[in-house]
This record gives C-alpha cells, structure tokens and sequence, in this order.
C-alpha cells in the first residue's frame, strides 16, 4: 500500500526547558513525573512513529490525557513537536515555510472538530463555503460547491439555516462538509461525534462510513470510544500517557491485544463484531477429502465478519465457502469452526 502520512519519532514536551527535559529523558532515562518535577515539564506526546496508508482510515484512541488530540495536531503543525518528523507524501511538514504550510492546511487538510465550531451569522451554505471563500474562489462557484457538498451529507433544503436551527448532528454533517468542500485529501477528525446522543451518533458514523468509501479520503480519526474505532477504522493505535501502546486492525486488537491495558480496553467488545472469514477459514481440499463436494455451499467474503458467517452458516446448515476480492474460493468454514471461534472468545475475557 502507498504511505500518505508518516510520523517518526514525534515527541511533544510542554514548558519553557522542554529541549533539556528531552534531552534527560533520552539519556537520562528520567520518568514523567522526574520531568515534571525537574524541568516543569509536561510530555504530550512520547516518542510516536506509525504511518497512515492512501485512502485509510486510521483511528488514535486512548482516554483523556493520552496524547492523541495533541498528536493529531502535529500533522498540519497546528502544534510544534520538540522532536520527530512528519512527512505527507514523502514531504517533511517540519521544513516548510509559512507560505507552503497554508497551503497544506488550505488546500491538502481538513478538519473536523468536537466543537462544531460553525459561524453564527453565516448560513449553513456560507458555512461549509468559507474554506473556499479564503481561498479566493468566486462566490458562485463557492456556494455551487456548498450545494454539491449540502446533497452528500443529506442536508438538502438546509442551505439557507443558521446553526442556531439545526441539531446537533446537523450541525456537525455541516462540519465534516465545510471539511469537504475544499477537496482535501487528508481529513483530520477529532473526536467528531462524541458530543451527541448514541443514536445520533450511530447513524453518523454509519455515514461517514459510506461517505468514506466513496471518496476515498486519507483519514486520521481521533476517538476515546473503542466501539466507534473498531466500527471506522481500517487499523486502530491505542495511546496511553503520550505513548502509542499497539497498532492493528481491530481484529488484530481484540483477539491479540499486547498488554492488559489494551486488553482491558477490548474486553467488552464481541468477537462476533471483528473476527473475519480469513481468520478461522480452513482448506478447502482438506474440508473436501474428508467431505466431498463443495459446489452448491453458500459463498462469502474473507473480510466478512463471524456474526455474519454465522447467519449464514445457519440458513443453510452447511459449511460455507469463503471467496477473495476476485471471487476466487480460497477456503471453507464449518459450523464446528464458528463455534470453536466464538467459544475461544469467551475463554479469554
């Protein structure tokens, strides 16, 4: 896959001595607190390197404190890290000029905030216009935009509100497309949705989830809430105290998480919502000379998940075969199979 963002050893230290609390943490090996108490420092964020794939959805979780909002804000330089760099599409974020750096932030980024953060004398239009508006683009083809935009979050008829007259999760639809409006190709979201009710924010999430399939946005998504994580992203990073503690996709941190921190953080969530076809499928010629034909068996995706395998399995009462983005058969499962899946998940929580 191509790599769109890169973060190499980021460091963020808040305070007036943070290059010499850096500098005694790396050679010192002092704690946070040791830090703090010499240096009156503050380590935001500590030692983070991932990389973010073309068109991906990556969610950073973690509770409050854990670094993550600071850590998003280091990818368009809204924070200044102490330490690390930063590359989008192999160019160093850290060595631009002010010129280069708003047009980053103008024209390759979007961002969505918790707050709504929309302009009360605006309309919703004038709203989701003004990243073009600073642009310089002409009032016509701006709020042509906006219209376009307006019809994709469901918001049709709605140009012409103030915030003052929308809901919550109106309001924030009109966030995500004052983000969109300009094209980016990056979206930074923080924490976008979890001002609003459970429902509310199910079924925007459910939309982003469409929206983001279909225009293929590199995404890094700020998030505390595992269940939203695992239900967005293509691959989750869990922060603790400023430190990425485990990187993969939810399946991989559900059933594998790397220490009882992460363990603990997965441990309400149902394996029925994550564990794939691939995981559990087995030989099809194996399954066949112990049980003959397979020709007439249900067909599924590898990326589909066990409760759905399990649906299936049910309707027919018969293994079912697992087939590949090429609609080739790459495996089999039996209702044996889903069940030692589903009984495996129960013996570790």
């Amino acid at each position: 896959m191509e790599t769109a963002i890169q973060i190499q050893n980021v460091w963020k230290i808040f305070g007036n001595t943070s290059n010499e609390a850096l500098d005694a943490i790396q050679n010192k090996n002092i704690s946070k607190q040791e830090a703090l108490e010499k240096y009156n420092s503050v380590i935001g964020v500590s030692d983070v390197s991932f990389n973010v794939n073309k068109g991906e959805i990556f969610c950073v979780m973690g509770l409050s404190g854990s670094g993550k909002s600071t850590l998003v804000r280091h990818i368009n330089r809204l924070l200044e890290p102490t330490s690390g760099k930063i590359l989008i599409n192999n160019q160093d974020v850290m060595q631009f000029d002010k010129e280069s750096l708003r047009e980053l932030r103008n024209k390759k980024i979007g961002m969505v905030f918790q707050n709504f953060a929309l302009m009360p004398h605006r309309s919703v239009l004038d709203n989701i216009a003004m990243p073009l508006e600073i642009r310089g683009v002409s009032k016509n083809d701006r709020l042509d935009a906006a219209t376009n935009i307006l019809n994709i979050v469901e918001l049709q008829g709605w140009g012409n509100k103030y915030a003052h007259e929308l809901s919550g999760g109106m309001q924030q639809r009109v966030g995500l497309a004052r983000a969109l409006a300009a094209d980016p190709e990056f979206l930074l979201m923080d924490e976008p949705f979890s001002a609003l009710d459970p429902l509310i924010r199910r079924q925007l999430q459910s939309e982003f989830i469409k929206l983001s399939k279909k225009m293929k946005k590199t995404t890094v998504f700020i998030t505390h809430d595992l269940d939203e994580a695992v239900r967005v992203g293509h691959r989750i990073a869990i922060m603790r105290d400023g430190e990425v503690v485990q990187i993969g996709t939810p399946e991989e941190i559900v059933v594998n998480p790397a220490d009882e921190y992460v363990a603990d953080f997965v441990k309400g969530i149902s394996r029925l919502k994550v564990v794939q076809a691939k995981t559990i499928m087995k030989s099809i010629k194996e399954h066949e000379n112990k049980f003959g034909s397979l020709e007439n068996n249900e067909l599924v995706n590898e990326n589909d998940v066990l409760s759905k395998l399990i649906e299936t399995s049910i309707s027919k009462n018969r293994p079912i075969i697992v087939t590949n983005s090429n609609n080739e058969k790459i495996g089999v499962i039996t209702q044996s199979d889903l069940l030692k899946a589903v009984v495996e998940g129960n013996e570790n929580e």
